[in-house]
């Protein structure tokens, strides 16, 4: 008999996506509030430049884009 090692499972890229997937006017997702170049490059950042996107980058876009 044989063992065979199982591969290891890749960890999942984190993403900001909710699923609403539409550019809007000012070139930004209207559910994540990325960009069209930053979204094509996201499976490419490193996870530290990811998380500072999501705790900071993203909130202030989301905030300036709040009705009101």
């Amino acid at each position: 008999m044989t063992a065979y090692a199982t591969p290891p499972v890749p960890a999942a890229v984190l993403s900001p996506c909710i699923g609403i997937c539409r550019l809007e006017a000012d070139g930004l997702c209207a559910g994540c509030h990325r960009s069209g170049e930053e979204i094509a490059a996201w499976a490419g950042m490193g996870e530290a430049q990811r998380l500072h996107f999501m705790d900071e980058v993203l909130p202030a876009r989301a905030a300036r884009r709040e009705p009101g």
